[in-house]
């Protein structure tokens, strides 16, 4: 008796919110979460490297900002890969920058080479947030903004288990073999994740960016424009939001509380950090972007100016868990922002523009940091300058929350 051949018929149409979406955040939740450790394994190892090769703070700093920079322009370049052919392409190439990156840099043997690898690894790195949030976006309607939160809370997450776990590693078998081990892991784990994510999006017909929602409020500026002012907005804050998240360490052992205090500070810091950027994105749910984004700008110059006043060990621990509440979700404020108010279409190119102004404050934010410590003796110096980046931010987003009560939203933004 013959055996039916079975057919296989057309997939089903993904549907937006639904369970399988939630799948697919999950999976990007874990590879932005392994991923993210570009960004925070230099700050832990910063002392211990900037002692072996004898340089200077500002110039051992410059390995966090090289990693930003790549961080920044290739979330550009993964964006367009994200727009042209998903997401799963742009995580590939990254996954393999991370490789090469890591292992390069646990081979150093001068710190221009340090530095130089860290900008591989930032470009790596870059695909696993600002095209993973856009890639996310059009997954979810009516959860958005808590979906792109969480997907950014990988950041977070990463940066709240990546630097005790380096930090022990470089304790007890140095920051070469542990450089080595992480890129090593970053190739096994994060290919694994990948291909399970690629399978669950090619269950579905794909939910392109056509057919993804229009935006929702329209602030009668050209999309060009817009992407301008977010770009400006987002250097002044992470200006300020480099000075404790790239030093606390270093900070900590300037003190004489050490750089295991320090990096326990930045883990909780970020920790708190996750908080804040799932709860920012249930607020966005409810009152938009802007609100959100400004909320957060105003309570992480709050956070700054306790750094002033108090450095204390036990009152570095609260004020560090202050500022990742406060801080966690600017960033990601600006990703619902741009698919708020612009087109779907560029949505991975947009956010990865944003995210690059967003590495140049906190690369500008690390280094400038590192300089005024180096001419000043003190950080107190830094914190000011921070404060004081913090206030153009304010003022811009401010700018952009009174536009939007006079025009009251609409349906699609100006392009330019």
């Amino acid at each position: 008796m013959e055996t039916p051949r079975k057919t296989t018929g057309p997939r089903p149409a993904f549907v937006l919110d639904s369970r399988q979406a939630w799948i697919r955040l999950a999976l990007a939740l874990v590879i932005g979460s392994i991923g993210s450790v570009g960004m925070w394994s230099v700050v832990v190892v910063l002392p211990v490297v900037q002692a072996e090769f004898g340089a200077s703070r500002g110039t051992a700093s410059l390995a966090f900002t090289m990693a930003m920079l790549g961080f920044g322009l290739g979330g550009v370049a993964t964006g367009k890969l994200t727009d042209r052919f998903g997401i799963v392409a742009a995580i590939g190439s990254g996954v393999l920058l991370i490789g090469l990156g890591y292992a390069a840099a646990g081979l150093s043997a001068a710190q221009w080479q340090f530095n130089l690898m860290h900008f591989v690894i930032g470009v790596g790195a870059s695909a696993t947030f600002g095209p993973l949030m856009a890639a996310v976006s059009h997954w979810f309607e009516r959860y958005r903004g808590l979906a792109v939160t969480i997907s950014a809370s990988g950041n977070y997450l990463g940066g709240a288990l990546w630097p005790p776990l380096v930090n022990w590693s470089t304790q007890t078998y140095g920051w070469r073999a542990t450089h080595l081990a992480i890129g090593a892991f970053c190739v096994v784990a994060m290919t694994l994740t990948l291909i399970v994510l690629r399978a669950r999006m090619r269950a579905a017909a794909p939910q392109t960016a056509a057919a993804a929602p229009a935006p929702r409020i329209d602030l009668q500026l050209g999309t060009n424009t817009l992407t301008v002012i977010l770009c400006v907005a987002s250097i002044a804050c992470c200006v300020a939001m480099a000075m404790p998240q790239v030093h606390i360490v270093a900070y900590c052992g300037d003190l004489g509380y050490g750089v295991a205090r320090g990096a326990e500070m930045l883990s909780l810091m970020l920790a708190f950090g996750i908080v804040s950027r799932i709860g920012s994105g249930y607020l966005a749910d409810r009152i938009g972007g802007i609100p959100t984004l400004l909320i957060g700008a105003v309570a992480q110059g709050a956070a700054l100016l306790f750094y002033l006043f108090f450095d204390s060990l036990p009152s570095l621990y609260v004020i560090s868990a202050m500022f990742g509440l406060f801080q966690g979700g600017i960033v990601p404020a600006y990703a619902i922002i741009v698919r708020e108010a612009m087109p779907a279409r560029e949505a991975a190119t947009r956010v990865g523009l944003v995210i690059l102004a967003s590495v140049v404050g906190m690369s500008l934010g690390g280094w400038i940091s590192g300089v005024i410590f180096d001419a000043t003796g003190s950080y107190a110096a830094a914190f000011l300058n921070g404060i004081a980046w913090n206030a153009v931010n304010v003022t811009i987003v401010t700018a952009l929350w009174l536009r939007s009560r006079r025009r009251g939203g609409g349906a699609r933004v100006a392009v330019a």
